[in-house]
């Protein structure tokens, strides 16, 4: 019998643990893929705020918040061990679990999302969140000097959770340096991952020798052609040299150059609505050919520039993210997807875009890194297919007589 839904993704930090749980409890649980911030209005209904995990019971029963999903797959087996054994134990395996998501995780996180585009960079603020990720750590290690678990001398919930959440610190930049420096957080992590409650539901963890770098965007030396002919002139940027840091307190934004168009019939808002919560092929696509306008919305082939320089899948959609969070100037005016094709070391970066007007380097440009990608403009008649089939991600593309099947992909609206 169904135990309800969990909605998040498989490899969320905050979910791992929870499915392990699931599985050594016997719950039949179905994980549905969610992945914010492209959740539907009826997800928000259940969690407001629209993050994830949240779990919906087949009783109807909605929980949201990782900790306290956890503590309640957990007891769903009364005779478990995973609670500890004494009230003053369940007391302690709630406050490890409340440190590691206050105060391990999001510093891992502010240390590494920069690194992979994820977020904006600023050096000052990974160099702080490097710094207090150590100081959180080295609580943990000063903790496994003495102790084999996080609470008692057996495997608890906190364990699992919290190994759950630090595994992305081995995975992106707990290197071989950090491990040496770590050795007790090392041998307990390694401890925890090797427990088959562990390995029935997660993959063979990442321990990564070096740890990654920031990688600025890369520019072409080339001269720009016939930079933006419809755009207003915008601020000269300051001088690069110190772009590592904060910026100074701007003069006042120029106002965006689309924003001189006339309002179209064909609102943006509108078609991501329907794009976001029906049915891709069946609905959401008719619905746009019957409302696009081609004197309003341009489409927009994009490819990628340097698709020989991709290595990991994931971390080719990481360069999608990043790419994505800098066009947020533009995001008034543009809907589109991008999709990672193929494997590990053999992929391609390519997608469509729909932007307002006729040219695509005014909403493109607010991007740094626009110039690592290519853009063909399309004919909404004869490339309709190929439209539809990027916004669809159920079918493969071919490219110099090679297949790639879709592998990730992500939206911008």
């Amino acid at each position: 019998m169904s135990f309800g839904k969990l909605y998040s993704y498989k490899g969320n930090s905050r979910t791992t643990a929870l499915l392990a749980i699931a599985k050594e409890n016997k719950l039949d649980i179905e994980l549905v893929n969610t992945q914010p911030p492209d959740v539907s209005v009826d997800y928000l209904k259940y969690n407001p705020l629209g993050r994830i995990p949240t779990f919906v019971g087949s009783n109807g029963f909605v929980l949201t918040e990782c900790i306290a999903i956890a503590i309640y797959f957990t007891s769903q087996n009364e005779k478990t061990t995973l609670l500890g054994k004494t009230k003053q134990d369940y007391a302690s395996i709630v406050r490890w679990m409340s440190y590691s998501n206050s105060e391990v995780l999001p510093n891992i996180g502010n240390w590494f999302r920069p690194l992979l585009g994820r977020d904006p960079y600023n050096k000052k603020n990974v160099d702080e969140a490097t710094k207090a990720t150590l100081k959180a750590i080295h609580t943990l290690e000063q903790h496994f000097l003495i102790h084999t678990f996080l609470v008692g001398e057996r495997i608890t919930l906190a364990d699992l959770f919290t190994a759950s959440l630090i595994s992305r610190g081995f995975e992106y930049v707990f290197d071989k340096k950090f491990r040496s420096e770590h050795p007790n957080v090392t041998r307990w992590y390694e401890t925890i991952v090797n427990q088959p409650i562990w390995k029935a539901i997660a993959e063979k963890p990442v321990m990564i020798d070096e740890a990654i770098k920031y990688t600025p965007p890369k520019k072409e030396a080339k001269p720009k052609e016939a930079p933006k002919e419809k755009a207003a002139p915008k601020p000269k940027p300051a001088p690069a040299e110190d772009e590592e840091e904060e910026p100074a307190p701007a003069a006042p934004k120029a106002k965006h150059p689309l924003e001189a168009l006339s309002k179209p019939t064909l609102i943006l808002d509108d078609w991501k609505r329907k794009y976001s919560n029906e049915e891709t092929r069946e609905v959401a696509l008719p619905w746009f050919w019957e409302h696009y306008k081609p004197e309003e919305y341009s489409l927009w082939r994009v490819d990628y520039k340097y698709n020989d320089e991709l290595t990991l899948t994931f971390m080719s959609s990481n360069l999608i993210g990043g790419f994505f969070a800098r066009l947020e100037a533009s995001r008034k005016y543009l809907f589109g997807c991008l999709s990672v094709f193929g494997t590990s070391n053999d992929s391609i970066i390519q997608g469509v875009f729909l932007v307002r007007g006729d040219a695509a380097i005014p909403a493109f440009d607010v991007a740094p890194d626009w110039e690592s990608y290519e853009f063909k403009k399309l004919d909404p008649v004869k490339d309709k297919e190929y439209i539809d089939d990027q916004w669809s991600w159920d079918k493969p593309i071919e490219v110099e007589g090679k297949k790639y099947d879709w592998a990730d992909g992500k939206v911008f609206k």
